[in-house]
């Protein structure tokens, strides 16, 4: 078995060159294999992996940022093009050694960090010792791309079962804007599925192993000007997914046969590719459980993750189905949050460790000691970025520098998303225990209550019974006034009766509960007692 080959900048501007990067200036012959991809903020100090790629997000002044990222050993900047050539950004590259690259415009910034970190060896965790396959390094669909596309002579692109991209070829300006379209974002437009599904193409992929010949529409899709050849990736009867190339004509018999034959190497490494996958999640989710429970293993879990001696901040991220048991559409649902949040976290920083324990994805982020409002922006910005379709929240822990503060720390980010599970805590997603502190209290009496069997008693019983016996509203009355803190005008708007009718109901339920409202004990008892029963 032989190790997969680290990316170097070359690998990567041969791979994404033309169609992501182009290289304004440097030397992507620069010895060194890409260390990680790392954000720039210009608000935080740096902390780059060896020879990091850094996104310049918003960067529009580079050169004195060259120097900076040369001192912490950067091998290479991107920023948005159109970059403006000059000799000072020259004579800064040189001086650095950081190279500076240009990110194509319509290209988005995560589309690019997904892209490098597919690219990057892993091999933090363990020793996988990955074989080849085929003669190419296993799980290396980049590698795998450009070797199919020498076969067939023609650019091409590997997709999954949802026509989403996984790697491409080189040579991509050869095809068409279409083609162009599909690379950037990662997906094939919806536009051409729908076009595909009504020629028939996807049913004849699915049931074939022969190459599928796709003539380009006569009309309404002008930049879908070059035919495609695709064949399909299977493994026994599993459709894993399909080989498009952007071709002049019909393929010979020959590179048809090389086609089909690239379609069998596709299905080895994507195979291997998911059990890799699989092998290092699991791994990951028992080092990164262990490190959280902060027990005797604690400080070795720490050391294999890479972040002994680093202040981290924990990121707690639930969705609203609880319990480690449940269907494979929220099983499935759950896995992708945490993938999404360990592809945002590490090109925050390289070092970082996600995972899924149980119904709850742990996010560690290495962060400066003053780094929970840190916590609080990342989490944010995920959850924006995944959007509502599946409810989720994330509670955010403090900065834990060591294995005794990393479990306090969990501890912390569990109360908080608990509560924002509940929707105790109203329209918040992200939340601190700081920010929920009296919600969360509430929340561990209720359940305590619960687990002891108890129920109402006093006063709010004796109205609790009234109501269901006549139909009245005293307790919800009672609720109101609490809430408004005796403001009968508030309270009676709040319950849309008149403030007549309100002073009223609350004459009644000092009669019949025997509650004086001017006891503060006896006011904190019914209200405490109207929060750990909100169904009365």
């Amino acid at each position: 078995m032989t190790s997969r080959p680290h990316a170097s900048l070359g690998r990567i501007l041969d791979d994404l060159g033309s169609t992501l990067l182009d290289l304004v200036h440097g030397d992507p012959a620069r010895p060194g294999d890409i260390g990680g991809v790392a954000i720039h903020d210009p608000l935080e100090e740096p902390v780059l992996a060896p020879h990091a790629i850094v996104l310049g997000v918003g960067v529009s002044s580079p050169v004195e940022l060259l120097g900076s990222l040369g001192r912490s050993g950067a091998a290479a900047l991107v920023l948005r093009a159109p970059v403006q050539r000059s000799a000072e950004l020259a004579a800064a590259s040189d001086e650095s050694g950081v190279a500076v690259l240009a990110l194509a415009r319509g290209a988005s910034w995560t589309q690019l960090a997904a892209l490098l970190r597919s690219m990057l060896a892993e091999g933090d965790i363990g020793d996988a010792q990955p074989e080849t396959l085929g003669g190419l390094p296993s799980g290396d669909l980049f590698a795998v791309a450009n070797a199919v596309a020498a076969l067939i002579d023609a650019p091409l692109t590997i997709e999954d079962r949802s026509s989403r991209v996984l790697a491409f070829s080189g040579r991509q300006d050869e095809a068409d804007p279409s083609r162009v379209e599909t690379i950037l974002g990662r997906q094939v437009p919806e536009r051409y599925t729908r076009l595909l599904t009504d020629r028939g193409v996807f049913r004849e992929l699915y049931t074939s192993d022969d190459p599928v010949y796709i003539d380009p529409p006569d009309a309404d899709f002008d930049d879908f000007l070059i035919p495609r050849v695709a064949v399909r990736v299977r493994a026994g009867d599993e459709f894993l997914g399909s080989i498009w190339a952007a071709v002049p004509g019909r393929l010979t018999p020959e590179r048809a046969q090389a086609l089909r034959e690239g379609a069998k190497l596709v299905a080895l490494h994507l195979l291997r590719i998911r059990a890799g996958a699989d092998v290092e999640r699991r791994l990951r989710g028992d080092l990164l459980a262990t490190a959280l429970e902060g027990g005797t293993g604690a400080r070795e879990a720490l050391s294999r993750l890479g972040l002994t001696g680093l202040p981290v901040v924990v990121l707690a991220l639930a969705t609203v189905h609880s319990g480690h048991t449940a269907d494979a559409a929220v099983l499935s649902e759950r896995q992708r949050l945490t993938d999404g949040l360990a592809m945002h976290l590490s090109a925050i920083h390289p070092r970082c460790a996600v995972a899924l324990v149980g119904d709850v994805a742990y996010g560690l982020l290495p962060v400066s000691r003053a780094g929970e409002d840190q916590g609080i922006r990342v989490a944010t910005d995920f959850l924006d970025r995944v959007g509502n379709r599946v409810p989720a929240f994330i509670g955010v822990g403090p900065v834990a520098t060591d294995v005794a503060g990393l479990a306090a720390a969990r501890a912390n980010a569990d109360r908080a998303v608990q509560v924002l599970r509940a929707g105790t805590a109203g329209d918040r997603r992200v939340a601190r225990l700081a920010d929920v502190y009296v919600d969360a209290l509430v929340l561990e009496l209720r359940d305590l209550v619960a687990a002891q069997g108890g129920q109402l008693t006093g006063p709010v019983a004796l109205l609790a019974e009234y109501d269901a016996k006549h139909s009245t509203n005293l307790v919800e009355t009672l609720r109101a006034w609490l809430d408004a803190f005796g403001d009968v005008i508030a309270a009676s708007a709040a319950v849309h009766v008149h403030p007549n009718t309100f002073r009223y109901r609350l004459r009644r339920l000092t009669e019949i509960g025997g509650l004086d409202l001017a006891d503060p004990d006896a006011r904190f008892a019914a209200m405490l007692q109207l929060r750990v029963f909100p169904g009365h």
